[in-house]
């Protein structure tokens, strides 16, 4: 099996690698006729070659020097044919769960994508599965081809309950238990609840003190320029959401390392256009800076690959070598694990990529073993990405609990002077703002009110078992044509969202994602349009990325047919009610910035 875990007894491995280089003994492979992409120097060395033993890199060598110190009949040589070679991406904020596919599925993309670590923050399965199912994700992870480090969820649930119901509830004696056995927990997930740190809350304070007794970072997720120096003070040290050069300098100069996020441009994930100007505008150093995905299905996942990030910032005007450093030895050194990833250096592990000039992947080393080759993965890769996937257990496998009775859209208020609170998409990108609309008349039926005010319905249902709670809403500019979509990847809690033009298509969508056990769907007429499904805590696949990613393909495309304007993944986001302004979850509508329910009627 390809391990990510280095040789256990490293005085031997030291000894070794010593030798290598004196010339004592014969690596096991040498790469030569090679450009050297430099993070430490963030300079192309020419003419080199890489001597590996045990996984690790012994030296880096003149061209051919190895033909003078030993015997080059027996010698393993991978002629580079004047190709980069570089150190393999390190994406230091992502979620597996987003792909909707397992951590072994996971690594079959990345790798082609030239990406041999990942940090992952798994708060989606945690808000479902509570500590079990991240300790699932752990060990699905550690069965990987691929390095997978975990940032341990922070903020499950992402509101108090009286605000949202989710599965789990991670509280500080639990972080503190799984920080305890887990040596591959290096850091602390995005503190998604930043107006209650910022505000001093007791419980969400005692998860960070936590981690910073045990000299762990603290990630962030913050908006708004307001709350920079109070979430600075808290102790959270870096953050993904710095979408423009004014609040990502404001946040450089309060200590915080940036992260920026990059992908498919359709999509509200691609700010890095507005925050690089930070770097190519203010001209500030890019030590503290890094490129990270965040969130990507598993079509965009083999097309916005890490590797595509980091083209972008090359694009964006950012130096090739630069740009490569930030995707590479940047990560490595804030997370701490710059002595062994991240570069090209002497004794670090040896993972590698061969690169075109344009940048682009064309081999992959993970830990000295080839996996990827001319864009392709190796047989030994295929082998076990197909045999030796982890097993969830069946608990996993039974998450959606409907609720015996519900419904799906409101009561028709008898009332004239009617103020109705509705959520507005503010297109492109994923923020929503609450718009009142003033109805003189008495309502007559929904569906001349959805029509005249661009309208759906919207509904979250509470599929824990805990409570069978569900609320509605009216969402606008979101262009649903006909029928209805529902997901059980409502972030974070997790619980079922619906929108629709009819109560019927809404719940015909509903009873598919039950039967399924998770999903997102399209349904018409009774009519099922597409589907992904999503058995595994109704949030992952356990299928093979590819096959899942052509799902995707045609889910989306489905999608865009059906009218709708906000991307599922943005849909989804819709009852996370910690991004501004106006959310809903089974509890009902939420001000954000209050974090107060507000009535759907008043």
């Amino acid at each position: 099996m390809i391990s990510r875990f280095s040789v256990p007894n490293l005085h031997e491995v030291t000894i070794h690698l010593t030798n290598v280089v004196n010339g004592k003994s014969k690596p096991d492979q040498i790469l030569t006729n090679a450009k050297i992409l430099s993070t430490y120097t963030d300079t192309i060395l020419d003419n080199k070659e890489v001597w590996i033993s045990k996984g690790r890199i012994a030296c880096i060598k003149n061209v051919n020097d190895y033909k003078s110190i030993f015997n080059v009949n027996d010698m393993s040589v991978f002629d580079v044919e004047n190709n980069i070679l570089a150190p393999g991406l390190i994406d230091p904020h992502m979620h597996i769960e987003s792909s909707m596919i397992t951590g072994c599925a996971y690594a079959e993309a990345a790798l082609l994508n030239g990406t041999t670590t990942i940090f992952c923050d798994s708060h989606e399965i945690g808000n479902v599965l509570d500590k079990d199912g991240i300790e699932w994700m752990l060990e699905d992870c550690r069965q990987a081809p691929l390095s997978i480090f975990l940032t341990l969820p922070s903020t499950i649930p992402a509101t108090n309950d009286s605000l949202e119901t989710a599965g789990g509830d991670l509280t500080a004696t639990k972080i503190a238990s799984l920080y305890d056995k887990w040596p591959e927990i290096l850091g602390l997930g995005e503190k998604m609840d930043f107006v209650s740190v910022c505000n001093g809350d007791k419980r969400s304070h005692s998860i960070i003190s936590e981690t910073l007794k045990r000299n762990i970072p603290v990630s962030g997720h913050v908006f708004g320029r307001e709350f920079v120096a109070a979430y600075a003070a808290s102790g959270v040290t870096d953050t993904h959401e710095a979408e423009e050069k004014l609040f990502t300098n404001d946040l450089l100069d309060a200590g915080l390392w940036i992260f920026l996020r990059g992908g498919n441009p359709k999509t509200p994930w691609n700010s890095i256009k507005e925050a690089i100007k930070v770097l190519t505008e203010s001209k500030v150093s890019s030590k503290r800076i890094c490129v990270c995905t965040d969130d990507r299905d598993a079509d965009d996942l083999f097309n916005f690959g890490l590797d595509w990030v980091v083209k972008q910032a090359h694009e964006l005007g950012v130096e090739k070598t630069t740009s490569w450093s930030m995707g590479s030895l940047h990560p490595a050194t804030r997370y701490n694990i710059d002595k062994d990833y991240g570069a090209l250096g002497h004794g670090r592990r040896a993972d590698i990529v061969m690169l075109d000039d344009n940048l682009n992947v064309h081999n992959t080393w993970l830990g000295g073993e080839l996996v990827v080759v001319n864009s392709k993965i190796t047989s030994t890769l295929e082998q076990q990405l197909e045999n030796k996937r982890y097993k969830y257990p069946n608990r996993a496998y039974n998450t959606v609990i409907l609720p015996n009775d519900f419904k799906l859209i409101p009561d028709i208020p008898n009332k004239e002077n009617l103020k109705v609170n509705i959520i507005k998409s503010e297109l492109p990108g994923i923020i929503t703002t609450r718009e009142i609309i003033n109805v003189k008349e008495i309502i007559t039926d929904w569906k001349n009110f959805l029509l005249d005010n661009n309208l759906c319905h919207l509904c979250v249902v509470e599929r824990h078992g805990h409570n069978g709670e569900y609320a509605h809403g009216f969402l606008k500019n979101f262009n649903l044509k006909q029928g209805a979509v529902a997901s059980s990847v409502g972030h974070d809690a997790h619980n079922l969202i619906v929108a629709g033009l009819n109560e019927e298509d809404m719940k015909f969508a509903l009873d598919i994602i039950n039967e399924t056990q998770g999903g997102i769907v399209i349904v018409n007429n009774g009519t099922l349009i597409s589907k992904v499904e999503l058995p595994i805590a109704g949030l992952l696949s356990d299928k093979r990325a590819n096959i899942v990613a052509e799902e995707n393909r045609k889910f989306k495309n489905e999608w865009e047919n059906a009218g709708c304007t906000l991307p599922y993944m943005g849909f989804n986001l819709l009852p996370l009610s910690v991004i501004p302004n106006f959310r809903i979850t089974n509890k009902g509508l939420i001000d954000v910035n209050t974090m107060k329910l507000i009535p759907l009627f008043q």
